[in-house]
């Protein structure tokens, strides 16, 4: 399955191996058994440096090919004299045109002056130190041995010869700083063990009927890649190290050797697919294995090991790497902050998405900001030569609507420079339930962005969360969005409206992403391409505009450099990284520029990095919401260096460093691992709430979880829960928990609706984790702290409400809660894509990404009425969450600096919930609510309401709409109609229904299609 056919290139289509002269040195000279003498040899080439081990007659040999070559290039320009004389004698060229002929070929010459060659009397000396003994010998044969190399060393054209370059084990990839340090690189011959997987250069050669062939091998600290030849960038095939499981002495091998009488080999095993390769002979092979399984193997990354919780990916950040994050709270600040990020994009962009529309704008009034419609700017980008790469998640088309084969149509029509992939392949994969649900958009391999929000409909909000766009200026078309009351049938035509503005309101979208900068960023980046390869070997193998993609690693300066050198080498890498950016952006030599700056510039790095509050440069919109300026400058709205506490407190954090580490739950199925499963972030969950000290916050899509001896819902977050939980009791700790999730599913259906099985199926087993049943937490706690559970954890959801036009009666409506995150002790954060539920968090199903952020700079804070040392990132997002939830003003943030005290937990949090949940059932009488626990009586309600809206009443799928004739949940004694009521909500904060449907199993029944689906799907 060729990426392309492995053909030579011309020497003109050749790339340059080396730009400058390296250093060479001689470091040892010693003979072996044989007679022959072998060289140690090593050379240093920018911050490169390498060792190489040749015998003298491969450097005679080499002098034979450099011979060689000379003669044919000789060769080749006379036969081409021959033939310009002979063109010359049969035109009738004039005076000035002979004049210009010689010129070119005085141009010619010129070219050609410096040596092509090295002399052989220069050999010579080389051949002499063999004849005689090592004692009396060793200091004549290095001299002369260096002699002899400094002659191709010195010489450009020379070096970058393709026998050269094979002498000294180089290649176009060798100096790439963006790939690692340089390990060892050769030619070798490869052939496949698994016909299904037989790589990218396989049918060049099964054509053939021959299986093995030649090609050139490149070990890097994260990969081992097969070129055609040394000067041609691009991979036939590529192996990315992956987690090797342990063998049955406990021992992990990347490489092993293949035992045969008349052949040299090893087989390399890694994911799901397993390379065979010869070498010329025995010491060959086993200078390979060692040098493959120490690059998958060797601290601190060590690819091939398991890393803490089990992740792919070590901490970072331990060291002064540049490792920083910075959050953004709702899709508006996310949005933004993406659209200037892939504006600035000089080389590449990776997007891995579970739903894309490219129809999207990322700013808003939308009629202001054309050129943010995500279509435009990926075009945009790619006409400057960017390389965009975009996985999409290819839904079974029966049960989503998200149409990703019109997105990846839409994007292919664009520009050549935008590659689509969609998996998995249903048919072939035999994959249906699960999908890709990873939000990724990475840029240069520089900065990352991930979390919840996908670049699609819907999404688009800030922290004011408004139900209404009756004139269309922020929402157009399909965006005004609420799932629950209909999903579109077609995406095709966005601009059309799905839904009666008039009648009903959109769905608010709460969630959270955040940016990472440093090695995290390329581990996120490595990700995607191990996802992006194994897509293409299976969708797409023969299919040469998809290229197969190679990660980036750590490297800046010169790891064998100390002191003075390595402040030198330090200002000579930001040299070359300056250069780079000013370099065309369609050539592949800007991928430098992708390097992290070091601690050391700090001012330089952060000069357009960090975001700052989008709220600066703003005019009123709708309801007095605040938008962006039109006018306003990029610059202008980056965060400056160390904002106050009280700056910290907004929907965009301070770009901050810390310590991150990348975690994701993936299988063979999803990313062609080796292990079976990766479910680091379930580890991570479980981890991050077994250490926990004082305060656990969650936001989270759903909460599925089981406790120890639950058999058919498998992961443990319940159980961490549980067990923290109740230690916190016994041990008479202040310890809280709070969880903010959904009120209802985003699906679309009533509750009591023939086709709304899925809704209730979810809610059913929500329930069964929250509060209902023997495995249920609340009821498991209870049975060992009785009413003091609600001291240690509580339930909670958002909610907004307003009138959908000018008199119009007031409405409400869930805000949907999507983000996915965990905040501990105000010091570690965990934020990704990954649901609270088995298929987030078993590895083997839906595959998943998030990052866990541990704080560096801490600011000073309370806990429990007690002085305390909070991380700048978590106990900036958790401030600014709240602030959000309670409608809280930035100057009353303090209330809420301690989290767990009575006076913050009670009196705040907690009475705020309950105030405004009494003041939506009185007003609305909207549904989920407490009083309601049978579908019987729900109903009734429906039906109440329905008699109403004969009347010139509206009826909200959900009971959304106020009823001014009367009160539909009881009396008001403090309020004399909804109006005034209504102005005594504050903030969204709502509590969870835990007594909804309390008397009903939810479960599908015979009658419905849902029953006859895997229980899997829903949990």
């Amino acid at each position: 399955m060729p990426v392309r056919s492995p053909e030579r290139a011309s020497a003109s289509d050749r790339c340059s191996v080396f730009e400058e002269l390296p250093q060479l040195s001689i470091v040892s000279v010693c003979r072996q058994s044989s007679g022959e003498l072998r060289y140690t040899i090593e050379l240093v080439y920018k911050q490169f440096k390498w060792t190489v081990y040749k015998k003298a007659t491969q450097a005679l040999l080499l002098h034979a090919a450099v011979k060689t070559r000379a003669f044919l290039e000789d060769l080749k320009e006379k036969h081409e004299k021959i033939i310009e004389w002979i063109q010359k004698l049969q035109s009738s060229w004039d005076a000035q045109a002979h004049e210009d002929y010689e010129q070119h070929d005085a141009t010619i010459t010129r070219a050609h002056s410096m040596p092509r060659d090295v002399p052989s009397a220069a050999a010579l000396p080389v051949i002499r130190p063999t004849l005689g003994r090592l004692p009396s010998i060793a200091d004549n044969s290095i001299s002369e041995m260096q002699t002899y190399l400094d002659h191709f060393v010195k010489n450009l054209e020379l070096l970058n010869s393709e026998a050269v370059c094979k002498f000294f084990g180089v290649s176009a990839l060798s100096f790439a700083p963006e790939y690692g340090s340089k390990l060892k690189e050769g030619y070798v011959r490869v052939c496949h063990l698994d016909d299904k997987e037989q790589g990218c250069f396989s049918s060049c050669f099964n054509c053939c009927g021959e299986r093995w062939m030649k090609v050139w091998a490149v070990l890097k600290p994260g990969f081992l890649a097969f070129l055609a030849h040394p000067f041609d960038p691009k991979p036939l095939d590529i192996i990315v190290f992956d987690v090797l499981s342990n063998n049955t002495e406990g021992q992990i091998s990347l490489a092993k050797p293949e035992r045969s009488r008349l052949q040299s080999g090893f087989a390399v095993t890694c994911g799901n697919r397993s390379v065979r390769v010869r070498t010329k002979g025995a010491r060959g092979a086993a200078e390979w294995i060692a040098a493959i399984n120490d690059a998958g193997l060797r601290p601190p990354e060590g690819w091939c090991h398991p890393h803490r919780f089990g992740s792919f990916a070590p901490p970072r950040g331990l060291t002064s790497d540049g490792s920083k994050a910075q959050y953004f709270i709702d899709g508006k600040s996310a949005f933004d902050a993406i659209a200037s990020t892939i504006s600035s994009a000089k080389s590449e962009i990776f997007i891995a998405d579970w739903w894309f529309c490219p129809e999207l704008y990322l700013r808003r009034p939308f009629t202001l900001h054309e050129s943010s419609r995500l279509d435009s700017l990926l075009g945009a980008k790619a006409r400057e030569g960017v390389q965009i790469y975009v996985l999409l998640y290819k839904e079974v088309a029966l049960a989503l609507k998200i149409n990703s084969l019109y997105t990846k149509r839409k994007l292919l029509g664009i520009h050549e420079n935008i590659k689509v992939l969609r998996y998995p392949d249903h048919f072939s994969s035999g994959v249906y339930l699960w999908s890709h649900h990873e939000k990724i958009v990475i840029v240069d391999q520089r900065i990352c962005f991930l979390g919840g929000l996908d670049l699609c409909f819907g999404r688009y909000d800030d922290p004011h969360h408004l139900l209404r766009d009756d004139q269309a200026v922020i929402w157009p078309g399909k965006d005004y969005y609420n799932p629950r009351e209909s999903e579109p049938n077609s995406w095709e035509d966005a601009t059309k409206d799905e839904i009666n503005r008039q009648k009903t309101p959109r769905m608010p979208w709460h969630d959270i992403q955040c940016a990472i900068w440093g090695p995290a960023c390329r581990d996120v980046a490595r990700h995607f391409v191990q996802r992006w390869n194994y897509a293409k070997r299976n969708k797409a193998p023969n299919e040469q505009a998809i290229p197969l993609l190679l990660p980036h690693h750590h490297m800046v300066i010169p790891h064998y450099l100390t002191g003075k050198e390595a402040e030198e080498a330090l200002m000579e890498a930001q040299e070359e990284l300056r250069k780079a950016s000013l370099k065309p952006r369609s050539s592949t030599d800007d991928i430098p520029t992708l390097l992290p700056a070091v601690e050391a510039p700090d001012q330089t790095e952060e000069l357009k990095d960090l975001l700052a509050d989008n709220s600066k440069h703003s005019n009123d919109g709708p309801d007095g919401v605040k938008w962006y300026d039109a006018n306003g400058s990029a610059e202008d709205w980056w965060e400056k260096d160390n904002p106050s506490p009280q700056e910290d407190v907004k929907e965009v954090g301070s770009r901050v460093k810390c310590n991150c580490q990348v975690v994701r739950s993936v299988g063979q199925w999803s990313a062609g691992t080796s292990q079976v499963e990766e479910r680091s972030i379930e580890a991570a969950y479980c981890s991050l709430i077994d250490k926990a000290e004082h305060f656990i916050y969650i936001e989270n899509q759903f909460f599925i979880s089981g406790l120890d001896g639950d058999s058919v819902i498998q992961n443990r977050v319940l159980e961490s829960l549980y067990t923290r939980i109740l230690r916190a009791y016994k041990e008479k700790q202040c310890f809280r928990v709070i969880i903010l999730l959904p009120l209802l599913p985003g699906f679309q259906g009533g509750v009591d609706d023939t086709g709304a099985a899925s809704v209730r199926a979810i809610i059913h087993w929500q329930y069964r984790t929250i509060c209902r049943g023997n495995s249920s937490l609340l009821k498991r706690l209870r049975d060992t702290m009785g009413d003091a559970v609600g001291d240690f954890v509580s339930f909670y959801g958002l909610r907004q409400h307003g009138k959908l036009k000018e008199n119009g009666p007031l409405v409400t409506n869930q805000i949907y809660v999507h983000s996915k995150i965990l905040i501990v002790d105000d010091r570690v954060t965990l934020i990704g894509s990954a649901n609270i539920n088995d298929r987030s968090l078993l590895g083997s199903r839906d595959s998943e990404i998030a990052v866990v952020i541990e704080d560096k700079e801490y600011v000073t804070s309370l806990m429990n009425n007690t002085a305390y040392k909070a991380g700048r990132f978590a106990h900036g997002l958790r401030r600014s969450l709240w602030v959000e939830h309670l409608g809280f003003q930035a100057s009353e943030v303090n209330v809420i600096k301690d989290p767990i005290c009575e006076t913050t937990y009670k009196d705040v949090w907690t009475s705020r919930a309950e105030l405004n949940t009494g003041l939506y059932d009185t007003i609305f009488g909207c549904i989920p609510n407490d009083s309601i626990h049978t579908r019987t009586q729900l109903r009734q309600i429906i039906s109440s309401r329905k008699e109403k809206e004969k009347n010139g009443h509206h009826v909200s799928i959900d009971l959304g709409v106020a009823d001014d004739s009367s009160h539909a949940g009881g009396e008001a004694p403090f309020f004399s109609s909804n109006a005034t009521m209504v102005e005594g909500i504050r903030g969204h904060l709502v509590c969870f229904p835990l007594n909804f449907m309390c008397d009903e199993d939810l479960r599908p029944v015979f009658n419905e299609s849902e029953y006859y689906a895997s229980p899997q799907v829903y949990h």
